[in-house]
């Protein structure tokens, strides 16, 4: 069974308070009526790919939870509860866990460092911890010690200065090819991976992210969605307004197979 194949899957409403939400380069409050129509055909394109997915409420007091990837990892049998580097969400680890707990026969939790979900990447040949801002070394050690305590073996990366999150600049686009910026592919964090470059210009759109047999791209780079319509069947979905919050496709969901 590949890693990129899924049946299940847990979302977040968005909050109006999501305007609020963190950013590292301010480019303008998004518009929540648009954030609301882009995580609501996010969620109808998971369920066109086979995904059934379970919409947890809003929480208003957290305005970045619609993101709710950076809260945990999600694995057949198993989820982790990981530690937001961001202090305005640490709170957000918190209201998942019960959630987890009626999904999983296993939970466990990390207690030490930061760990963002969007920092890691789950590849057949391990699971990628990029260290960053919000994803400290302690952090990427104790989560290596709770993926071997599962069967499944972390592998510490660094970052390239600059990007917030590992997956903001590379996904998985099926079991042998990443597909990455030139900054991250410069890294060979990858190697023994085929990678595939987004063209320039283009390096947003390297969130991208494969479930089951499509791939959900950025609509806002059609250079990057025509590429890769060559080899996969490519859907394309706005993001327009979560990008002003530092979001892409794989953030808005947790995913897994029952």
């Amino acid at each position: 069974m590949s890693v990129h194949e899924f049946d299940r899957a847990l979302a977040r409403a968005p909050s109006p308070s999501v305007v609020d939400g963190l950013r590292a380069v301010d480019v303008g409050a998004p518009s929540f009526d648009g954030v609301v129509r882009e995580h609501a055909a996010y969620v109808q394109a998971l369920e066109a790919a086979g995904v059934a997915v379970e919409v947890l409420p809003a929480l208003s007091t957290y305005p970045d939870s619609l993101f709710v990837e950076d809260t945990a990892l999600t694995f057949t049998g198993a989820a982790v509860v990981l530690w937001p580097g961001a202090p305005t969400r640490a709170g957000e680890a918190r209201e998942i866990t019960p959630v987890l707990e009626r999904s999983f026969d296993r939970v466990l939790r990390l207690t030490q460092g930061f760990v963002d979900g969007g920092d890691v990447l789950t590849t057949p040949r391990g699971i990628f911890i990029g260290q960053s801002a919000r994803t400290t070394a302690d952090g990427a050690r104790a989560l290596v010690a709770l993926l071997a305590e599962i069967g499944l073996l972390g592998v510490p990366v660094t970052t390239p200065r600059g990007v917030l999150h590992l997956k903001s600049d590379c996904s998985l686009l099926d079991d042998e090819t990443i597909l990455a910026t030139r900054r991250l592919a410069a890294s060979d964090m990858f190697d023994g991976f085929r990678v595939v470059l987004v063209p320039h210009g283009d390096e947003a759109a390297a969130n991208a992210l494969r479930v089951n047999d499509r791939v959900l791209v950025s609509d806002a780079y059609p250079r990057t969605a025509e590429m890769l319509a060559k080899s996969y069947k490519v859907v394309a979905l706005s993001t327009r307004e979560v990008a002003k919050i530092d979001a892409g496709l794989s953030c808005m969901s947790l995913r897994w197979r029952a």
